[in-house]
């Protein structure tokens, strides 16, 4: 009786990885490119020491945690085309809900939105420039919705470079 061998590990033949997969992966580097950059933005100005009035200062990380991720995006996406590089918005959309939904299911008190209902606490911990309402220890905005707004201008920002390309000649 004749002892078989089991098939080494180069005889067997390898199947490449998924279309989804692939993208998958690549959604991954997209967002992690878009939060670098957010990131990088934030400490370029905070390095500035901007000495701005309160609702100037307020707008104007908020649009560059837009336009830098948008044109990052955009550059990237023109030079290495990738479709999931534009799906990227969704995870901003996603981030911004889970931390709406943690800040309002902060309690309130005396130093923290005092009596305020469930949109007084969104409007207060995100978008109003001029009062916080302390739910996130004034980090709303730092914390949900610049994050959320970079990865959307990102994801933008990659369809505008994706114009003119053919989809379906993408590899991935």
């Amino acid at each position: 009786m004749a002892l078989e061998t089991a098939p080494l590990d180069r005889d067997v033949p390898v199947e490449p990885p998924s279309k989804t997969a692939v993208q998958a992966v690549w959604l991954g580097i997209h967002t992690v490119l878009a939060l670098g950059v957010w990131a990088l933005t934030m400490v370029v100005a905070t390095l500035m020491h901007p000495d701005l009035n309160p609702p100037v200062l307020a707008i104007v990380p908020l649009v560059m945690a837009f336009l830098f991720p948008f044109l990052t995006g955009l550059v990237f996406n023109s030079i290495k085309p990738s479709e999931a590089a534009t799906l990227v918005w969704m995870l901003g959309l996603i981030w911004f809900m889970l931390v709406g939904l943690i800040v309002l299911n902060l309690p309130t008190g005396p130093s923290a939105c005092y009596h305020c209902g469930a949109t007084q606490k969104l409007w207060l911990t995100f978008l109003d420039f001029n009062t916080d309402s302390n739910l996130l220890q004034g980090q709303g905005r730092f914390l949900g919705l610049w994050p959320a707004v970079a990865l959307i201008g990102y994801g933008m920002g990659a369809r505008f470079g994706l114009r003119g390309k053919n989809l379906a000649l993408l590899p991935y």
